[in-house]
């Protein structure tokens, strides 16, 4: 599969393409990154340098690709956070040029927006431009819990409700949603679900809540995801060997004591997603 991967790019740790691009790779895939910034670190540390990249350079690196003739067979297009509505405009052009070009091709967007106990932390008024612009454009999306709520303006506290919500927002565009970081009644103390839905139906991962949250994890759920989901034509499936390979580098993370996801510790179990969880049909 060839993904054109629109995402920041940092020199030190993994978010964004420097999270995405690896594991795509350890699959086999080709990727093509084209770079929205490119700073030192991620913006966790609270102090960063590098440059963060005007739209219409990312604009022009990506007609630079469709000059050589091979945009059309990009199989899928990632993007990931989007602090500016002007980048965004870029990647809904590039998914509209994509799709005319390969009308098989799929968009597959993280909205990235917030956090529970965090809120919302991008500029105000992103949060409605992917809620009213970005989302419906996209095939597949991979929000957290928190994120849903606001997509479907409400608020989830049963995994029925969740997966109405879910309804909600699959009615404005995309078929496919994975839900991260899921909280709901019913889940046991310690532990956090995964749900995916897509038209074959609902199915549910639980895992063990492990006392780290680094960045990327996010960026690489939703790499992997669109990965699995595209080569087995399964969300179940998809969503086992996603979660199992995410825990992995979460166990890898937390053995080594590090701030930055410990992705090249972890790469056998993302190029061979060990059978950690076992996916349970909701509907």
């Amino acid at each position: 599969m060839r993904i054109l991967s629109i995402q920041s790019s940092v020199a030190y740790g993994h978010v964004g393409n420097s999270a995405a691009v690896f594991p795509l790779q350890r699959l086999g895939h080709e990727v093509w990154p084209v770079l929205t910034v490119h700073f030192s670190n991620h913006t966790g540390y609270g102090a960063w340098r590098g440059p963060l990249l005007d739209p219409a350079d990312v604009r022009e690196v990506i007609a630079g690709i469709d000059d050589r003739g091979v945009l059309g067979s990009a199989d899928a297009v990632l993007s990931g956070y989007q602090g500016d509505p002007a980048v965004g405009a870029v990647v809904l052009d590039t998914v509209a040029r994509v799709k005319q070009l390969n009308p098989d091709a799929v968009y597959c967007c993280d909205p990235v927006m917030g956090d529970v106990g965090r809120g919302m932390f991008v500029r105000p008024g992103i949060p409605e431009f992917m809620r009213d612009t970005v989302v419906p454009a996209a095939d597949v999306i991979t929000p957290n819990h928190f994120e849903l709520d606001f997509l479907a303006g409400t608020t989830t506290r049963t995994l029925d409700e969740v997966l109405a919500a879910v309804d909600v927002v699959r009615e404005r565009g995309p078929r496919d949603v994975l839900v991260t970081s899921v909280l709901h009644d019913e889940v046991p103390a310690e532990h956090l679900e995964v749900v995916a839905v897509s038209d074959e139906g609902a199915w549910a991962v639980t895992t063990p809540l492990l006392p780290i949250s680094p960045n990327g994890c996010g960026d690489v759920t939703a790499a992997l995801y669109l990965a699995h989901l595209r080569s087995t034509g399964s969300p179940g499936t998809a969503l086992e060997r996603t979660t199992a390979s995410v825990f992995a580098i979460l166990e890898a993370t937390l053995a080594a004591g590090t701030r930055e996801i410990q992705l090249v510790a972890a790469q056998e179990a993302i190029a061979t997603p060990p059978a950690t969880f076992s996916a349970r049909r909701l509907r």
